[in-house]
């Protein structure tokens, strides 16, 4: 008979940020191949935990645990992951050339560069190569790896502006030199200056991009520069390179306003924290501050790490993590965020989290992440441009070849392919989509809602029909009183008598009878000899009579009034449970409590609807009545009841097969597998647990379902903004290639609407960064 161990993940592989990563792999072969006879993943209490089946006659425990630590060990030292910030990089094209040499050497197992984050993620083999082979190979290609927390020099930040400045005084100072008559040489050579200033990157990038066998937008301008400065047009040439690379620099910058915005996330989180150790006050970096240290948050100041209040109570702004827009009451027990504001109280939070793990770092890392993952219309760019950049070269130089040999004139056929070759340069078309992911992602986290990447901010946008889990999700997931019947008495007695024998009681139900009854400022003297009858009811001593509150089971051989009977039969048929209440052999009437929906659902729901989501349905455990009263008054269009957590999965393929797009909103503990299956997997309350950061493809990172509709909105939005950008990029194209074919624009416009129409795509993606739901209910 084997026996089985589960192990934490992260402590086993504690670079491994994701369960997927390859390294899980190795390692369950690994140990496997020791002799274990089953290794496999599985997910408890928010987290991985690694499974271990073995054979106890073979294994004991400690040497199941000496296995799994020298393998891992072997693995973390042979396979590293870093996460690395690239400076330089001035054009998407970059990204592919850095990915493309990256994968091409020795040791490298993969390469993923996104140039609107300006990150590499790259793992390796250290066996094989070592990561400062990987920095020089980089550095080689005339990009920088810039340390975590450092930022790139005012000249390294500015240059690319800095280099299309200095060609554009020397482009002006060589046509006015040519204009007054300077001699032909000074003209020329402060042209060359031009050539030289304002092609410097784009000659380096189009370079690497022929030497990985890539042909790119760069590729285009250099041969289209290098083509016009052999026809002797040496100031239109130069004003090519002048407007693409000026284009290029305001692109770069106006993308760093983008990354900028995420990157002061990451900011919020105070440098040092005040203290208490050995009954002493001391201040130290937030990085050195250890799981149950405990911090001194004074009013005003930002919550240093994730924790909980030990003591004090005040208003916590949690805005920043969250995206609430009013402070939350805190008191001892409660938890709190890093980056979070403090209101007017003192704290003592109690430390639960490092500071790499605090919930907002992980924000910050999951949002870098995101933007690596390519959307659908990114990589349809992407296979686009590999495809069009060569035809365009080929058309080019059938351009050149063709015409002159049907007597058009060489020099007149030459310089028209080189002016085709810009009009046709897909530049815009290549920052079109990859700018809107990031302005789009950005904004979405600095709303409380984390998007992990470019598809399921596409998918958001294009959901036709949303399934909810009811409990916590649509509810607020606990009992709450929502009728009083009295057939005896008022119903302030009614209410006391109740309170009074279930406040002796820890049940969900008699906690909630015991909070009705004091929220009505209702008091009482204690109950006594309480007797529990388990799943019935309850029997004891008040005020001198005999009580007995519970089902009707617990009435069983009793005669039952018919009021009492028609009460109970029509609060039960609204899907309440109910307690009937009898003092001395009288029923005294009737109490019913139910889950009752989260404030705002049913305007949330309707804002859905204006949105376009032609169907919300509801998936629950809970039977069909208690669901549908629920349904009925929240205004959902289905309700699906009854099912256990492998019916929901095949709930949402049915519901795929009938809707198309379908999106799961869930807690993202029970409802993981049916968030699996859906287009988008949306979970609730990020903030508060694990495993809705990690297994959702949206969290919602408040409680708070009021989240949805933004983000839903905020998609559409971008989805919109998407398609203007890659109609004016390829209406453009469109537009010029004709126009330079037959000689009604040169170079130098076609350079001008080129680079105009890349900057229009990229300011009209910052839009974004604005972006307000004004019909947010």
């Amino acid at each position: 008979m084997a026996e089985k161990l589960k192990l934490d993940l992260s402590l086993v592989l504690p670079d491994v940020a994701d369960e997927r990563d390859a390294c899980v792999g190795r390692l369950t072969r690994l140990l496997q191949a020791e002799g274990l006879e089953k290794v496999h993943l599985v997910r408890e209490d928010g987290s991985a935990h690694l499974c271990l089946h073995y054979d106890p006659k073979r294994f004991s425990v400690s040497r199941v645990r000496e296995l799994v630590q020298a393998s891992s060990a072997r693995i973390s030292n042979r396979y590293h992951h870093e996460s690395l910030r690239i400076d330089g990089m001035d054009c998407p094209t970059c990204a592919a050339v850095i990915e493309h040499t990256l994968q091409r050497m020795d040791g490298v197992l993969e390469a993923s560069v996104s140039y609107t984050a300006e990150r590499l993620r790259v793992e390796f083999d250290s066996e094989k190569i070592k990561r400062a082979a990987i920095v020089t190979r980089i550095q080689a290609l005339g990009y920088s790896v810039l340390e975590e927390g450092r930022e790139a020099g005012w000249f390294a930040e500015h240059r690319e502006l800095i280099f299309s400045g200095v060609a554009g005084l020397l482009l002006l100072a060589g046509w006015l030199a040519g204009l007054v008559g300077a001699p032909r040489i000074l003209a020329l050579g402060l042209l060359l200056g031009a050539y030289a200033a304002g092609g410097f990157y784009t000659l380096r990038d189009a370079g690497q991009s022929v030497r990985s066998r890539r042909f790119d937008i760069d590729t285009l301008m250099i041969v289209a520069a290098a083509g016009t400065a052999a026809l002797g047009a040496w100031e239109e040439g130069a004003l090519l390179l002048f407007l693409f690379s000026l284009g290029h620099a305001l692109e770069h910058m106006a993308m760093d306003r983008a990354r900028k915005a995420i990157e002061a996330l990451a900011e919020l989180v105070p440098k040092t924290a005040i203290v208490q150790r050995d009954a002493v006050e001391i201040e130290v970096r937030v990085e050195a501050l250890q799981r149950g240290d405990r911090v001194i948050v004074k009013p005003g100041q930002r919550i240093p790490a994730d924790g909980q209040v030990a003591s004090g109570n005040s208003a916590v702004d949690q805005s920043p993590v969250t995206g609430e827009s009013m402070p939350v009451d805190k008191q001892s027990g409660d938890k709190v965020f890093a980056g979070t504001v403090n209101g007017e109280g003192a704290l003592i939070v109690e430390v639960t989290r490092l500071a790499r793990e605090s919930t907002l770092a992980r924000m910050v890392e999951m949002v870098a992440e995101a933007q690596t993952q390519k959307s659908p219309t990114e990589r349809f760019t992407d296979r686009f441009e590999r495809i069009f950049v060569p035809v365009v070269l080929v058309g080019a130089g059938l351009l050149i070849v063709l015409p002159p040999l049907f007597g058009f004139p060489f020099a007149e056929s030459f310089y028209r392919a080189m002016a085709a070759l810009v009009a046709a340069s897909p530049c815009a078309l290549a920052i079109a989509t990859p700018s809107a992911v990031l302005s789009g992602i950005g904004r979405a986290a600095r709303g409380g809602v984390l998007i992990k990447g470019g598809a399921h901010l596409e998918n958001l946008g294009v959901l036709t029909a949303i399934a909810f889990d009811k409990t916590g999700t649509l509810t607020v997931g606990k009992p709450k009183v929502t009728n009083v019947v009295a057939v005896s008495g008022d119903e302030t007695r009614l209410l006391t008598v109740a309170a009074a024998v279930e406040s002796r009681s820890a049940h969900p139900l008699a906690q909630a009878v015991v909070a009705e009854a004091k929220g009505r400022g209702l008091t009482w003297s204690e109950a006594g000899e309480v007797e529990a009858v388990t799943g019935k009811g309850v029997r004891a001593e008040f005020d001198g009579k005999k009580i007995i509150i519970g089902n009707a089971k617990l009435f069983d051989g009793q005669p039952i009034p018919e009021v009492i009977q028609q009460h109970a039969l029509r609060l039960q048929t609204e899907g309440k449970t109910i307690m009937l209440i009898q003092a001395d052999g009288q029923f005294l009437g009737i109490v019913a409590l139910a889950d009752t929906p989260r404030e705002g659902v049913k305007q949330i729901l309707e804002r859905l609807h204006q949105l376009g989501i032609r169907k919300t349905i509801m998936l629950t455990g809970d039977n069909e009545r208690v669901g549908r009263a629920i349904a009925d008054a929240v205004g959902l269009d289905e309700v699906k009841a009854g099912l256990l957590p492998e019916d929901k999965v095949k709930a949402m393929e049915d519901l795929g097969q009938r809707y198309g797009q379908v999106a799961m909103v869930g807690d993202g503990v029970n409802d993981a597998p049916a968030m699996a299956r859906a287009t988008v997997g949306i979970a609730m309350g990020g903030a508060g647990t694990d495993v809705a950061l990690e297994t959702a493809d949206v969290a919602l990172m408040a409680d708070d379902l009021s989240k949805l509709p933004f983000a839903v909105a905020l998609s559409r939005a971008s989805r919109r903004i998407i398609r203007q950008n890659l109609w004016v990029s390829l209406g453009v194209v469109a537009l010029l290639i004709p126009a330079t074919l037959f000689g009604w624009a040169g170079i130098g416009l076609a350079v001008l609407l080129h680079e105009g129409s890349t900057l229009i795509v990229v300011f009209n993606a910052l839009r974004l960064l604005a972006y307000r739901d004004d019909a947010r209910p």
